[in-house]
């Protein structure tokens, strides 16, 4: 209760200055980032800031129409940059098209410096389900990103044996949610038709994206624990409390009574980019960690700490093993 109460005090208010912005980025010619829904919210607002310092990047997202037109507006905003800005289908609530999406990428491109899972659903009606009919949340929040990420790993371990240790980087789509909605323990489980372990998703809209949320802090501490010698920083970040276009499933009841807490995308924007970015964030003393707003060092509940401790018997590897469970048949 108490480490709930004083993350969400000091993850939404009196926050400090961002560290990292567009005024002090350094130069990104030659760099590679892939950044899914890219295509607006703060996913834009990251793609405009790494186009406009130079670099090349990847606008991943479902609907080509929005990405073109995404891709439109931020070439206009910056005439003057030497960068690129591409369009990457990716639908991350059906696994079966996420290898092919993967595929395209690596037919074009032989390095990435950061993938930026930044894409996902907040709260959608619980009647909604993923291609393969398991809870959309689960599917685009949880085993969509695994899967991307698994699928691109090659190429980031490729990218990070020739650069800095730490500077290849994956982001997980974290969330003030990892700490104030999910369940004891980061999830829960119930027994499938198969008789095996699967997350729940009888536990309502708030608790399963809050699973969703802390089931990435825990993808991202996994697979940094699995790869420990691939020089990749794994981190989760929590963007901040965005005035987003990630809320359009919640009420406008509860629109209307968390508007004063909301904060402009670019902010956002500033702790993804201070994720991906930030030369102070190092392997021996970040990876796994997860960052808050604008651009710090923050951190989980006890209760799920202590589960990363537990190491391969703890929350954190089963939920790694059952993405890897259901996924298998589409790597």
């Amino acid at each position: 209760m108490f480490a709930s109460l004083r993350a969400f005090w000091s993850q939404s208010f009196n926050l400090p200055a961002p560290p990292l912005t567009e005024k002090n980025l350094p130069d990104q010619k030659g760099k590679v980032y892939l950044i899914t829904g890219s295509n607006t919210g703060v996913g834009y607002q990251v793609a405009s800031i790494l186009y406009s310092h130079n670099a090349k990047v990847y606008v991943a997202a479902r609907t080509e129409s929005k990405a073109l037109a995404a891709i439109d507006s931020i070439t206009k905003l910056h005439p003057k940059s030497t960068g690129s800005l591409h369009y990457l289908h990716l639908d991350l609530s059906d696994l079966s098209t996420i290898k092919a999406s993967a595929d395209d990428f690596l037919a074009r491109e032989t390095k990435l410096h950061w993938l930026n899972n930044n894409a996902g659903i907040m709260t959608p009606a619980l009647e909604l389900k993923g291609a393969q009919g398991m809870d959309l949340s689960y599917q685009t929040n949880i085993l969509g990103p695994f899967l991307f990420t698994k699928l691109l790993l090659p190429v980031l371990q490729k990218t990070a044996a020739s650069e800095p240790a730490g500077s290849v980087r994956v982001s997980w789509a974290g969330s003030l949610a990892t700490i104030l909605l999910a369940p004891n323990g980061g999830h829960t489980w119930k027994k499938g038709k198969d008789g095996l372990d699967e997350l729940d998703d009888t536990i309502g809209k708030s608790p399963i994206y809050g699973t969703t949320k802390s089931a990435n802090f825990y993808l991202g501490h996994e697979f940094a624990r699995r790869n420990p010698r691939d020089k990749i920083l794994h981190t989760t970040y929590n963007p901040g409390n965005l005035a987003s276009d990630l809320a359009r499933h919640v009420s406008s009841i509860q629109r209307f009574f968390i508007r004063g807490l909301l904060y402009a995308p670019i902010f956002g924007a500033y702790t993804e980019i201070y994720s991906g970015l930030s030369p102070d964030l190092t392997i021996e003393k970040d990876q796994g960690g997860f960052i808050i707003p604008w651009g710090r060092r923050g951190s989980v509940r006890p209760d799920q700490l202590a589960e990363l401790e537990k190491g391969e018997q703890g929350e954190a590897a089963k939920l790694y093993d059952w993405c890897e469970r259901v996924t298998k048949q589409y790597q």
